[in-house]
């Protein structure tokens, strides 16, 4: 019988970073992280997944492009999957399968589609075989990231100590109601494909960098105990220093690497600058900003100052003329800005930031139920092939 499961799953983005793993073939990490998964109404995957008697083989395709089903994270996450199933006592056939996956975002870009990828496969892969429970250590195979995009609002992948990583899995701190009035905007500096990927990168500072070996022992722990507590009470000035702060030292570690990981650009130095500077002016903490392996950031703001936020980022670094839109966004009043605050921040060149997306704290990944959702087609194909 042919069977059809299409489901989404969120971004997520870490405040407290990952980066080196203990064991790279089962994927555990040097420490422990934290990170709030994004809302998957302005940034998601989409993955469809057909069984079928009548299908030869195995087929991928990622983004409309026919890809090789054999990578090994891959081939990981299927067989897990398949045995997680017959632990169950769930039936599992012979059927072969068509697994079509999308990002609504760019890939590769230090946007962690990866995570979301792989979170989504895993998770539409078990509502096909009927796999119950948790499954973020399955997650974690394909991408370590993953299994933080299995649940929502703010997420802790706990380092683990098993030597097989049955305890390094996702857990839920917190809801994504917890705290309501925490915002996000991304700066979509570039949408190209990254020169050093997340896991080179992270090899190389495995072996070369000193200062990870120092940041993993002493930071961490103390930044994680930190953050938590900063979450638990809403304490924005504290959730913002520690997020800033251990994002400058995880961009420390890739410079630290040698050959240096190079992951920020002279745009991403640009705003950082231009976060501390309207902090400054502000005389408070009013925007934090995050950058994971890429250029893109990721700023938290309150609700209430996110109109003005948003404001001084169009003029600050103000779209070409022919852009129609730079902003994707939720609901959002709009602000005027003072003529202080325009003398004191002259604007950049235009045309520094691709777009900015305005998002909220999200839940984790669900299943979708409209046949129209479908990224197959009846005959297994996909609806949409790249050009």
């Amino acid at each position: 019988m042919t069977i059809i499961v299409t489901c989404i799953a969120p971004v997520n983005i870490a405040v407290i970073k990952y980066w080196g793993k203990r064991d790279e073939d089962l994927i555990l990490p040097l420490n422990s992280s934290i990170s709030t998964t994004l809302s998957t109404k302005q940034m998601r995957t989409t993955t469809s997944i057909m069984k079928s008697p009548d299908f030869k083989s195995d087929r991928l395709w990622l983004n409309g492009k026919e890809e090789p089903l054999n990578h090994p994270r891959i081939q990981r996450c299927l067989k897990a999957i398949r045995e997680r199933a017959r632990e169950q006592g769930k039936f599992e056939d012979k059927c072969k399968l068509h697994i079509c996956s999308e990002n609504n975002f760019p890939t590769a870009a230090g946007l962690a589609s990866s995570a979301a990828g792989y979170a989504c496969l895993v998770y539409t892969l078990a509502k096909l075989y009927g796999v119950e429970g948790d499954v973020s250590d399955i997650a974690r195979q394909g991408s370590g990231s993953a299994c933080r995009s299995l649940l929502g609002g703010f997420v802790q992948w706990s380092r683990g100590s098993n030597s097989n990583g049955s305890d390094s899995v996702a857990s839920q701190l917190y809801q994504a109601d917890h705290w309501p009035s925490l915002k996000v905007i991304i700066l979509v500096v570039s949408d190209h494909k990254k020169k050093v990927s997340s896991t080179g990168g992270m090899q190389r500072s495995v072996e070369t960098s000193e200062l990870l070996k120092y940041r993993v022992k002493h930071c961490v722990p103390a930044n994680i105990e930190a953050i938590s507590l900063a979450l638990k009470v809403r304490d924005f000035d504290k959730f913002a220093e520690i997020t800033m702060r251990d994002s400058n030292q995880f961009h420390a570690v890739a410079m630290d690497t040698y050959p240096p990981a190079v992951y920020m650009s002279d745009v991403s130095h640009a705003i950082v600058n231009f976060v501390h500077e309207y902090n400054a002016a502000c005389g408070t903490t009013k925007v934090a900003y995050t950058f994971d392996a890429g250029p893109n950031a990721v700023l938290y703001v309150q609700e209430d100052d996110v109109p003005l936020v948003a404001a001084m980022i169009q003029h600050v670094f103000p779209p070409l003329p022919t852009t129609k839109q730079q902003f994707i966004s939720i609901p959002m009043k709009p602000a005027v800005l003072p003529e202080d605050l325009k003398t004191s921040f002259p604007p950049h060149e235009p045309g520094m930031l691709k777009y900015c997306m305005y998002t909220e704290i999200g839940s984790g990944p669900s299943q979708l139920t409209d046949p129209d959702c479908h990224l197959l087609l009846p005959d297994g194909n996909p609806k949409k092939i790249a050009s």
